[in-house]
């Protein structure tokens, strides 16, 4: 794929009629001539445009469309509301047959505010920019960062303990000792260990998290 189009979804443009939407975007914009599509995609005001009605355009205003047809695994559809379905089950073995590959999130480390290093558990922290994220919880992980892969586990939420707001991906690494803010890490999600949680203290959490890192070295076998 060359180029990504990203169009700001607002009032005025939830407004825009299917036909409206193929002439003014996918016509004069971008001089469409041919489109790709799921059989089951809708779009345009009230969801009125489909494939049918693109195959019907298509005769008079010069362009052809392909049909991608559904996909089935396990006997269910594959798409991207299933997948999220499967995610916030926890159901990572379903997610990778669909996928094709294990489920990640990618991103920079940043500083965060060091309170697991005060009770043994220092992490690696990757913020997750959006508002709702596909996978919440912890979750014995791999970590690939400056070409090594490291085993750990994780939490991803708004670390309801200390009270947090934004979502944040937390990962203490095992036997893991280097400086690498800044750097590009990609989390792979190896198996759910349980939902994140708000705990009375510091020192119950700390009492989870060692209780976290032995299932997760148990997943590992290390």
């Amino acid at each position: 794929m060359d180029k990504h189009l990203l169009i700001y979804f607002n009032q005025t443009f939830s407004e825009l009629k299917a036909k409206d939407f193929i002439q003014q975007v996918l016509l004069d914009k971008l001089n469409m001539k041919h489109c790709l599509i799921g059989d089951d995609f809708r779009f345009g005001k009230k969801r009125q445009g489909d494939l049918g009605l693109l195959q019907s355009l298509s005769k008079t205003k010069g362009f052809s469309v392909e049909n991608t047809q559904s996909v089935l695994c396990n006997d269910c559809r594959a798409s991207s509301s299933e997948i999220r379905t499967l995610l916030a089950h926890g159901d990572l073995a379903a997610v990778t047959q669909m996928l094709g590959r294990e489920f990640s999130i990618s991103g920079k480390i940043i500083h965060g505010q060091q309170k697991g290093r005060t009770i043994g558990f220092p992490t690696i922290n990757i913020p997750i920019k959006r508002k709702i994220s596909p996978v919440l919880g912890v979750f014995a992980t791999t970590v690939e960062v400056q070409g090594s892969v490291f085993q750990g586990v994780c939490n991803i939420g708004n670390r309801p303990t200390i009270n947090g707001e934004e979502i944040l991906l937390e990962v203490f690494l095992f036997d893991f000792d280097r400086d690498v803010y800044g750097f590009e890490a990609k989390v792979v999600f190896k198996h759910k260990i349980r939902d994140e949680e708000k705990f009375d203290s510091f020192k119950a959490l700390k009492q989870q998290i060692e209780l976290d890192t032995q299932q997760a070295k148990a997943f590992f076998k290390v």
